[in-house]
């Protein structure tokens, strides 16, 4: 069975994408500690992580890295946070975060509820910084 990860890149779900190539799918987490977190997803569903073959997960890091670049330059922020747990779906992914102090990047936060309008804004202007 797809993971929710893979219907969302299929299109079967709607997602606030903010970059796509040949094997990465970027997209804001709807349930996010921060405007503009994003979460970054090969499109080879993969349960964990370090399960991926070394060029794909390469090409993860390489891909994430001008996904942060253009939050960053989006969202005022110290950083953009870089978060690895991989329990809540099983498909491989990484958690882009941006954050002002290490306390910014703690799931047991409670998260931002935003409108869609507030969604769609956000990633218009990263996806907009990626060009």
């Amino acid at each position: 069975m797809a993971s929710i990860f893979t219907k969302i890149i299929r299109g079967e779900i709607p997602s606030y994408k903010i970059a796509e190539d040949e094997n990465y799918y970027a997209f804001l987490d709807i349930n996010p500690l921060a405007k503009g977190h994003t979460l970054i997803v090969p499109k080879k569903e993969t349960d964990y992580l370090f399960d991926l073959d070394d060029d794909l997960l390469a090409g993860m890091s390489v891909f994430s890295k001008k996904v942060a670049w253009a939050i960053e330059n989006v969202i005022q922020c110290a950083r953009i946070g870089v978060a690895v747990l991989g329990l809540e779906v099983p498909h491989a992914h990484i958690h882009l975060i941006p954050i002002n102090s290490e306390t910014d990047i703690s799931f047991s936060k409670p998260k931002l509820k935003l409108s869609d309008e507030e969604f769609r804004e956000i990633a218009e202007k990263i996806r907009m910084a990626l060009k």
